[in-house]
């Protein structure tokens, strides 16, 4: 059985995406060992909150070196919300500005709209040869959220030196994985107020999205049947009707 681990870093309705992963038939756990982490088929990083807390909250447990060393081996890992903005190289805040992960190009910064936070369904853009809303480009998400990226720029030299940085002391034979893994990206775009943000992306090993896709009803379980599928053991997921 497809196995998925929900990392806990005291951030996020982690209950909510173990449940609607479990409504696909594959094993979630909410655990922040790195062990588990590492074996698992997927891993979800949650979050709900501050950028630099969240952050904060992810060092505490390890989860930055996690992602990273996942990434390094290509395995996937899909954001959510604030797991997709940490994904970025900065995150403002209560103006000043608090370092990500660096693995996408960019700055989080507040939504220009106004009425702030932006709460609710809405349409996203995807882009075509997407793989994660593959079946449901035209439907509408839930988001829940002030700060979003602006920006997504394709610029892999960055995200593969923060790799080869992070796995100095591995293997040649992973490093060469690693330029290997990352692929042009895919950018999924939505509008609220004046601003235009990065809904979700798509990168290698890496998957994200802003909105909630576990909140997101009938959409959203067939975006993460889409991501489950794209696992190393995810052949027996059922097919969706028309495939």
């Amino acid at each position: 059985m497809t196995r998925i681990q929900v990392l806990d870093y005291g951030f996020g309705n982690v209950r909510s995406m173990v449940h609607a992963l479990s409504q696909l038939g594959v094993d979630a756990q909410i655990s922040a060992d790195p062990d588990l982490a590492m074996k698992a088929d997927g891993l979800v990083i949650p979050g709900v909150g501050a950028y630099g807390a969240c952050m904060a909250g992810l060092r505490a447990v390890g989860g930055d070196r996690i992602i990273l060393d996942r990434l390094a081996q290509g395995l996937p890992v899909l954001g959510v919300c604030i797991g997709l903005q940490v994904m970025f190289q900065f995150g403002d805040e209560d103006g000043h500005s608090e370092p990500g992960l660096g693995l996408i190009p960019g700055r989080v910064t507040k939504l220009d709209a106004d009425v702030v936070p932006h709460m609710g369904w809405d349409h996203v853009q995807a882009p075509q040869g997407t793989r994660l809303l593959a079946g449901v480009q035209d439907q509408r998400f839930y988001f829940v959220h002030s700060y979003a990226a602006m920006a997504a720029q394709p610029d892999l030299s960055v995200r593969v030196s923060v790799l080869n940085e992070h796995s100095d002391s591995q293997p040649e034979s992973n490093r060469t994985i690693q330029n290997a893994s990352f692929g042009e990206p895919l950018v999924t775009w939505a509008t609220f107020g004046r601003s235009r943000f990065v809904a979700a992306y798509e990168c290698g090993p890496l998957s994200a999205t802003q909105f909630h896709p576990e909140k997101s009803g009938q959409a959203g379980a067939r975006l993460l049947t889409n991501w489950v599928r794209t696992l190393p053991e995810a052949s027996g997921l059922p097919c969706e009707k028309g495939e």
